[in-house]
């Protein structure tokens, strides 16, 4: 295999005239530079990029850890992501984990192998004394509040959003309100379930279980919500989504069974996805596809630990 002194020997010139050519130098006279590429032609020369890497100390790679590839909330995300890092010359080593803690722990020896450049965790599984273990490694970012950790993050205040769509349905006259959820672990979900309850006890309304639907990722799961809903003695006359997938989903079965939206049921979706748009559904926007490109910059910035809180927006449409 050539490598860089076989070419400088084939074009007669030093071996820092052609490492000047590869890198694109500007200080080296036509003539040396041509026959520095003419070389490279001859011999079909390929530079050993994990050399470059090395000796660069960087491998331009950026890991991106999220637990599932399918959904659209992370895909918006991703799409951001990738703008960006296209913009800066990077690569993504995508990660999905289905939040299962081994498989972020790989992500996490990656960065500790110096097989990648920094990490974004989109959503995490991991326990904080883990996350700090690797902080040494390189740059972690996360979507998540992680103000007072050592990591950078770009942020949605969920309990300040989540009490403010719960005021909002209040003020439209509902007190028997429910919410769907992806997981109940996540810190976002444990700031979620603080200001429901919160929300309950200054309005003096009784906490129901049965009005907190877990695992409520996908359209399906939204026909599973209203089914429950139908069997309950008191079921409740609104729901805060926190997926426009799973609000879709709602929508839909609702219609098949003649429940108005928002005659008998009063719907908030979140996310502001494209087909909630599509379907007039009352939401709360989050910019994930902007989020997506902070993060990246983040992983990109080796400054101080920095945290931005993102600003959410109440979309009002025909659900509420």
């Amino acid at each position: 295999m050539t490598n860089i002194r076989d070419l400088a020997k084939m074009a007669g010139v030093s071996v820092t005239t052609v490492s000047r050519v590869l890198n694109q130098h500007p200080y080296v006279s036509e003539e040396k530079r041509h026959k520095v590429l003419e070389a490279i032609e001859q011999s079909n020369y390929h530079r050993n990029m994990n050399a470059v890497h090395l000796s660069k100390g960087k491998t331009f790679l950026i890991g991106v850890v999220i637990p599932f590839t399918e959904h659209p909330y992370f895909g918006l995300i991703i799409k951001g992501i990738a703008n960006e890092a296209l913009v800066h010359h990077h690569h993504l080593v995508l990660i999905q984990t289905n939040y299962e803690e081994e498989r972020e722990r790989e992500a996490l020896d990656m960065l500790k192998q110096k097989q990648i450049d920094a990490l974004i965790i989109c959503s995490r599984k991991c326990d904080w004394s883990i996350i700090d273990e690797y902080q040494p490694y390189g740059p972690i970012i996360l979507f998540e509040d992680t103000r007072g950790k050592g990591v950078s993050s770009i942020f949605v205040d969920h309990y300040k959003t989540f009490d403010y769509a719960l005021d909002y349905l209040k003020s439209r006259g509902h007190q028997q309100i429910a919410y769907c959820i992806g997981r109940m672990t996540g810190t976002n979900s444990r700031a979620r379930e603080s200001a429901y309850k919160n929300f309950l006890k200054k309005n003096n309304l009784p906490f129901k279980r049965e009005y907190i639907f877990d695992n409520c990722l996908y359209i399906e799961d939204g026909e599973r919500v209203v089914e429950q809903i139908q069997q309950m003695s008191c079921p409740p006359t609104a729901i805060l989504a926190t997926s426009d997938q799973v609000a879709v989903g709602i929508i839909t079965s609702c219609q098949q069974r003649n429940i108005s939206i928002p005659g008998d049921l009063a719907l908030i979706g979140f996310n502001n996805e494209p087909i909630a748009k599509m379907l007039n559904i009352t939401t709360i926007e989050i910019p994930l596809i902007e989020i997506g490109r902070r993060l990246f910059l983040q992983s990109v910035e080796h400054g101080e630990v920095s945290h931005q809180e993102i600003s959410v927006n109440l979309i009002e449409r025909k659900t509420v």
